[in-house]
């Protein structure tokens, strides 16, 4: 028995079991071409000499390295987090490991995160807002299965997977003029976010169907943090009259939009209606609960998982390229109610 203080080595078991390296390597990754005899003779040894592969010496000779990654603008706030958790469960179920980086919305990270997981994924999932094909398919590998996670342009012959943002967007358009609102506030999203802007159009569209046309200052610039959220709170807040509805293109903003008004003594829904989107678990909990458009976020990670394992695996080599659009739908809770006398709104 070899001594318990260093690793048994692949010429040990093939010693072991009468065979050479080479066959107890293709019996160990299950080669057809090792009869069902000689398999259970070289595992019968690897067992009784508790010997464990080498996963840097596996991936260089099946040239697969049974990790696929995962590039996000961000990890913090629950949209993220979920995204990793749907994506996580599928690597799991088929013994993949998931990388897991972040770009912080900066081009050169990103350009860095792609030459650096060069050689070290069997395939990358890419969730990148403000991102430009061209950077994408110049930097990462052309060999290299790729699916993107929200909207792109031009991204050529990748696989993408995103939310029905403008259908969104217009369901809470239409939801607050049917309240009774008319005097409607938009808090956008960062700018040459092209979730954000799909968001925006839905609304908009929305808006010139109904017939109404928003003032400038009803326009508030985002940046998809409940800090930026709160700001814009405070902005409407200045504004006379004030309107009578928000819409913040995600929830993060939505549920800063919220804390102001409590802080401040603005009343939800009575005073001013709000409604937010992506549907996170906080949506459903804070007081009042949050009206918001439903995604299935973990969902989107895990769909973008399969398709990646899928391509990975040749399984899908000889398909076009492939666009999944989720659906998404509006969840009405207590922080929307029918328009109150906008004079009321002056009062505070």
């Amino acid at each position: 028995m070899p001594s318990a203080k260093r690793k048994t080595t692949i010429r040990e078991v093939a010693r072991r079991a009468g065979v050479s390296v080479a066959t107890v390597s293709r019996a160990l990754n299950n080669s057809p071409l090792v009869d069902h005899a000689t398999s259970e003779k070289v595992l019968t040894a690897a067992r009784r000499l508790r010997y464990v592969p080498n996963a840097s010496a596996r991936s260089l000779s099946t040239r697969r390295t049974e990790t696929i990654g995962l590039i996000l603008p961000d990890m913090h706030g629950e949209f993220f987090s979920e995204i990793i958790r749907g994506a996580d469960a599928v690597a799991r179920r088929h013994h993949y490991h998931l990388l897991v980086s972040s770009t912080h919305s900066n081009r050169q990270e990103l350009e860095t995160t792609l030459s650096t997981l060069h050689g070290r994924i069997d395939g990358l999932i890419l969730m990148s807002p403000h991102l430009e094909s061209e950077t994408l398919l110049y930097h990462a590998p052309s060999e290299l299965p790729i699916v993107l996670i929200g909207p792109v342009e031009d991204a050529g012959e990748i696989d993408a997977i995103h939310v029905d943002n403008e259908g969104g967007g217009f369901q809470v358009g239409m939801h607050l003029h049917e309240l009774g609102h008319r005097r409607i506030a938009v808090v956008k999203g960062p700018k040459g976010n092209v979730d954000a802007a799909e968001r925006y159009f839905g609304f908009m569209r929305a808006m010139k169907q109904v017939g109404i046309t928003l003032p400038i200052e009803l326009m508030l610039e985002g940046d998809f943090t409940g800090a930026g959220g709160y700001q814009a709170a405070l902005n409407l807040l200045a504004l006379v009259p004030r309107p009578t509805a928000v819409f913040a293109l995600n929830d993060d903003m939505a549920i800063g939009l919220l804390r102001c008004f409590h802080e401040k003594g603005i009343r939800v829904p009575e005073d001013i209606a709000v409604a937010g989107f992506d549907d996170v678990q906080m949506s459903a909990v804070i007081r009042p609960a949050l009206t918001t458009v439903h995604v299935d976020i973990s969902e989107l990670g895990a769909l973008a998982a399969k398709r990646v394992l899928a391509l990975s695996m040749k399984e899908s080599a000889q398909q076009k390229r492939t666009t999944v659009v989720l659906p998404s739908r509006l969840i009405v809770r207590q922080s929307t109610s029918p328009a109150t006398n906008p004079v009321q709104l002056q009062r505070a």
